[in-house]
């Protein structure tokens, strides 16, 4: 696709931005606001304790950053009104069902209006603890799958997994399980692994490598 089609694709449209600190989020969110305003409204789901966190999170590591002062200088003395007016930040995490979102309400909100959902939360590292790669680029991407199953206007998934790969899937969706692959198997493989590393009383590093040993002889396998 164009990117002139993408722009006029994206007006009016409103789009959820999971991951949204990371390095490729902030250059996706400050393109968008800055070439396409008359996007309906973008969500942004930032990990954090609660919604006074998500927004300091949000103004310090996102629109704090050199990255939008175009945007910044583009606005003036509207950008405060225009921001306000397109974003919506709010905690969540998605290790958790529904992404960790506790607000019914808004989770509702969400769910009736997102067109667009862009995931960008992954970890790159390639020598990352076995577990927390688990959470957050396997069974945090099926989370972000079933929530978008709830989202009735939804019409576009990107998923971004590393800086290597990218995947974008339509509605409706069509989702097999991967041969060879059982995730309950290998969560079962971590807990047990921790278990028996905080019964010998391992220290906070040694099961740091102990559990990127176990993700590496995973992936041997």
């Amino acid at each position: 696709m164009e990117i002139g089609s993408v722009l006029q694709f994206l007006q009016d449209k409103t789009i959820l931005v999971v991951g949204a600190t990371g390095f490729l989020a902030k250059i996706f969110l400050e393109k968008v606001l800055r070439v396409q305003p008359n996007i309906q409204k973008v969500f942004l789901l930032l990990r954090a304790a609660d919604a006074q966190s998500a927004t300091h999170r949000l103004n310090n590591e996102i629109l704090g950053t050199d990255l939008f002062n175009l945007l910044k200088e583009k606005l003036g003395a509207n950008l405060k009104s225009f921001i306000s007016e397109k974003l919506t930040v709010f905690p969540g995490d998605i290790c958790y069902e529904d992404m960790g979102l506790k607000d019914s309400i808004l989770k509702e909100e969400i769910c009736n209006q997102v067109d667009v959902i862009v995931n960008l939360a992954a970890t790159t590292n390639f020598d990352e603890r076995y577990d927390i790669a688990l959470d957050l680029n396997v069974i945090g991407v099926k989370h972000i799958i079933n929530f978008a199953k709830q989202c009735i206007k939804l019409k576009v998934l990107v998923h971004i997994s590393t800086e290597r790969d990218g995947l974008i899937l339509e509605t409706p969706y069509h989702f097999n399980d991967v041969p060879g692959l059982d995730i309950d198997a290998e969560k079962k493989i971590i807990r047990d692994k921790l278990d028996g590393l905080q019964k010998q009383g391992a220290t906070d590093n040694e099961i740091k490598m102990a559990m990127k040993d176990l993700g590496i002889a995973s992936g041997q396998s």
